[in-house]
């Protein structure tokens, strides 16, 4: 789409929905999935299953590459075999690096849990590396765990549904995509 042609303003209107005031918002539900390209789709299958309690289902048969597909909590998890039939770099033969910092503000999936203590007890058990964290708006304290899977990917576990969601829709920000405190 060009948008220095002479109808390059209208096309910008009606794209950002300025043209007929705020656009309808998009059809959407709910997360469906997320997809992490892995080393061993199997030794995550496993972690998954064990640590998080997915469960496999069955693929579409059209899917002609290395993969699982995962199921639980209302959301998937696609697991790719990363290095074959995939556009990822093939995984190192030689001895794997350090794992990273477990990073809590770096990208990461999180999963509500009615139950942090006994996750935090269920990951040291496993003896699984674990950061904690504290989240706190006014007298709500919000308990976080994080985690690497087995790719390095990081896993958050949280209360975060004792914050409520109160929606910004008032306000405008000078950068739209920046969410003021």
């Amino acid at each position: 789409m060009d948008f220095h042609d002479d109808d390059g303003e209208k096309e910008a209107a009606h794209i950002s929905g300025a043209e007929h005031g705020a656009a309808p918002p998009p059809p959407l539900v709910r997360l469906n999935h997320v997809s992490f390209q892995c080393k061993s789709v199997e030794a995550s299958v496993d972690f998954y299953r064990r640590v998080l309690g997915f469960e496999p289902v069955k693929r579409p048969a059209s899917l002609d590459f290395a993969g699982a597909w995962l199921y639980k909590y209302g959301m998937g998890i696609h697991l790719l075999q990363r290095g074959r039939d995939s556009n990822a770099p093939p995984a190192a033969a030689a001895r794997p690096p350090p794992p990273p910092a477990i990073n809590p503000k770096g990208n990461h999936i999180s999963f509500q849990c009615t139950d942090m203590g006994l996750m935090k007890a269920r990951l040291g058990e496993m003896r699984l590396e674990f950061v904690t964290a504290r989240l706190r708006d006014g007298a709500t304290v919000v308990e976080q765990l994080f985690f690497h899977d087995p790719d390095g990917n990081v896993i958050e576990i949280c209360d975060c549904e004792k914050l409520p969601v109160i929606t910004l829709a008032g306000l405008r920000p000078a950068n739209p995509m920046v969410v003021p405190r």
